[in-house]
């Protein structure tokens, strides 16, 4: 016979705590009632581009899916118009990294 626990087994910790949790962001675009993501709205798209000039994820931005689409495919179009960069010049923006081991290797 399996002999009786005496303890009570131990809670797991609350779920709610830790980081990631909370509130998602409303969608921007269905929280204004905007039902097309105009590829001429440069202001709003660029709110959507990372630094580097990378489309940010639904994430961090907070779009709903369908909208998310939208400004995926306004950002490239923007871009094909040359209305937006592909991407910065990052080169100038980097401190330390592979530039200085191949000038080092010189020495």
């Amino acid at each position: 016979m399996a002999k009786a626990r005496a303890r009570k087994p131990a809670r797991r910790r609350d779920k709610k705590s830790g980081p990631g949790t909370g509130r998602r962001k409303p969608c921007l675009f269905c929280k204004d009632k905007i039902e097309q993501v105009d590829y001429k709205d440069l202001v709003t798209l660029r709110k959507f581009i990372s630094e580097r000039g990378k489309i940010r994820s639904r994430r961090i931005t907070g779009a709903c899916r369908r909208h998310q689409s939208q400004v995926a495919t306004a950002v490239k179009r923007a871009r094909e118009l040359a209305l937006l960069p592909y991407t910065t010049d990052a080169r100038e923006e980097r401190t330390g990294g592979r530039g200085d081991r191949d000038r080092d290797r010189d020495r």
